[in-house]
């Protein structure tokens, strides 16, 4: 393309200016670039074409020699100076537009020059991938190692049409050079970087590595994702077990952090004296469980220490398992037994005493007065409920003087008690019998006999499904006066009128019977009945006041009494009500 500039022949010019030098000539010495074109034009020698740049092979003397700039282009021959003056005056620090090369310089091939940076920075290859322009040739750099991981290949090569520059150089063949791998000159290929070229196709990428998107090859691909899933396996295995050690420890230890709730502090177990606790921790060191073994039966009951002597007083019903040959065993409330022996007992009364020896520490229990108790009074029961012993239960007196029976097994009358009871509804089950029922004192009001059950109605024990809240005392006063007599003779008295009664009347009130069991007469000659007045087919209906349903009651009534003891009695004969005194007379129990 012509600019208007002169048409001789062109200056040659240099990349750039050497310091210190004015003029634009040629360096002395022999240009490498003029022995390549004597070469050319020696006869029979090829003509290059003009679109072809080409490379000679470095001599020895150039291996050897120290890089230096690049080498030029090869040049034409000499013009005139004149044709060689520049438009403008050289500028020293060869700043364009004002430095070589000069406006005049033809523009020279469009390429991408790899830059050569400083000794041992990397720089990353060309990107060639599927959206890159193609690239021109570069020119090759000075002999020797070049920081770039390039070298010169020294033999021509000729390029394909479609690959020939498009604007060849105006000097004469132009070096090739291509690159060369560095696993080809044995040196480690540094990281790569890529460069941005204003001249490529759009959306060529600004950096990449490795090979271009989308070439992967399709079994890496597979290994990698099976890598992947192979590793979040792994750690979901490892996250389970942790997690789940985490649970265990959590659930053995009660959490990651300790609960503790807060508590009352201990006091010194001092207790009120009337209250339950109070007078249980009274009477409970006094209160023996009885184990009793015969050839028959056995049993387990309760009883209670009367004096510092080792007697025990407790109820027939308990110790009769054992006959005349069987074993009684004692505990006591801290756990020590002893064997005991039978004092004395009688079963109208159902009460017995047995003594231990050998035993030391024993603690009497105090004896109260069954006449001071009044209904509604608080109670507290103890005893071994089916051998639950040092069981201790709490009520009130439900009533008094309630004329109960108990026994009769044997059919003949003989084991039947009388008791005028105290009414509890502390709970009482069987084992219970032979313990005290002690008031707010922790003294003894009365022992425990009977208990009334809903399955079987009465008798010694009640039935066995427990307490329904009927629960039976004997008074402690007649309880006192019976363990005396059989501490002091091993018999119990019992006091009497000297009347037979008629058991099958069914009437309201005691009727005296017409004959006596023995076919003789129903009022003892000379007994307390007939020396009082009383005569057959009699009925009383009161005794001290109180009135009497049916014969068992009346005996009852005698019995809360001591032989000697005077009653006022009310009765009937022939329509007419009558009123009398009796001294009650005494006869030998069984």
């Amino acid at each position: 393309m012509d600019d208007g500039k002169p048409t001789g022949p062109k200056a040659k010019w240099w990349s750039r200016p050497t310091p210190g030098r004015d003029d634009r000539g040629e360096p002395e010495g022999v240009s490498p670039v003029a022995d390549a074109e004597d070469a050319a034009s020696a006869p029979g020698a090829p003509e290059p074409a003009d679109d072809v740049a080409v490379e000679r092979p470095a001599t020895a003397d150039e291996r050897s020699a120290p890089a230096g700039p690049p080498a030029r282009p090869a040049e034409e021959p000499p013009r005139p100076a004149a044709a060689m003056k520049p438009l403008h005056e050289p500028d020293e620090y060869s700043t364009p537009p004002y430095g070589g090369p000069g406006p005049w310089a033809p523009a020279p091939p469009v390429q991408r020059p790899v830059p050569t940076p400083a000794h041992g920075t990397p720089v990353p290859p060309q990107y060639t991938g599927t959206h890159a322009a193609p690239t021109a040739v570069d020119p090759g750099p000075p002999p020797g190692p070049v920081p770039g991981g390039t070298q010169t290949q020294t033999p021509p090569q000729h390029l394909p049409p479609h690959q020939q520059p498009q604007h060849p150089g105006p000097h004469g063949p132009q070096p090739v050079t291509q690159q060369v791998p560095h696993q080809q000159t044995g040196q480690q290929a540094p990281s790569q970087w890529l460069q941005y070229d204003p001249w490529g196709a759009q959306r060529q990428p600004l950096t990449q590595q490795g090979p271009p998107l989308g070439t992967e090859p399709a079994g890496r691909r597979k290994s990698r994702r099976g890598t992947v899933l192979i590793g979040a396996v792994l750690l979901a295995v490892v996250a389970g077990g942790i997690g789940g050690g985490i649970g265990a420890y959590i659930e053995r230890n009660g959490g990651l952090t300790s609960v503790e709730l807060p508590q009352a502090g201990r006091d010194n177990g001092g207790r009120a004296p009337d209250s339950v606790a109070g007078i249980a921790a009274s009477a409970l060191p006094s209160v023996v469980t009885l184990h009793v073994s015969g050839s028959a039966e056995s049993g387990t009951g309760t009883g209670f220490v009367l004096d510092d002597k080792g007697h025990i007083l407790t109820n027939n019903h308990v110790v009769s398992p054992a006959g005349s040959s069987g074993d009684i065993t004692v505990t006591f409330s801290g756990g020590e037994t002893a064997a005991a022996e039978i004092v004395g007992k009688d079963s109208g009364y159902d009460l017995a005493v047995v003594k231990v020896t050998g035993v030391s520490g024993l603690k009497p229990l105090p004896l109260g007065n069954s006449d001071n108790v009044q209904v509604g009074d608080p109670v507290v029961a103890i005893g071994a409920p089916f051998d639950l012993s040092n069981t201790v239960t709490s009520g009130i007196i439900s009533a008094k003087q309630r004329p109960i029976t108990a026994g009769g097994e044997k059919g003949d009358g003989t084991d039947i008690s009388y008791v005028d009871a105290l009414q509890t509804d502390a709970p009482i089950n069987p084992g219970n019998s032979g313990g005290p029922l002690v008031d707010a004192r922790a003294h003894v009001i009365g022992i425990n006999s009977a208990i009334r059950a809903a399955d079987t109605g009465a008798g010694p024990e009640g039935g066995q499904s427990g307490s329904i809240g009927l629960g039976f005392a004997i008074p402690i006063n007649q309880g006192k006066r019976v363990a005396e007599e059989l501490i002091n003779t091993g018999r119990a008295t019992h006091p009497v009128i000297g009347v037979t009664l008629d058991m099958k009347y069914t009437g309201d009130g005691a009727k005296v019977g017409a004959k006596g069991a023995d076919g003789g007469p129903a009022v003892t000659a000379d007994g307390p009945g007939a020396k009082a007045g009383i005569k057959p087919g009699d009925v009383i209906h009161e005794v001290e006041g109180q009135r009497v349903h049916s014969g068992e009651e009346l005996i009852v009534k005698i019995r809360a009494h001591r032989p000697g003891d005077k009653l006022n009695l009310r009765l009937t004969r022939g329509g007419k009500d009558l009123s009398m005194t009796l001294t009650l007379g005494s006869a030998s129990g069984t």
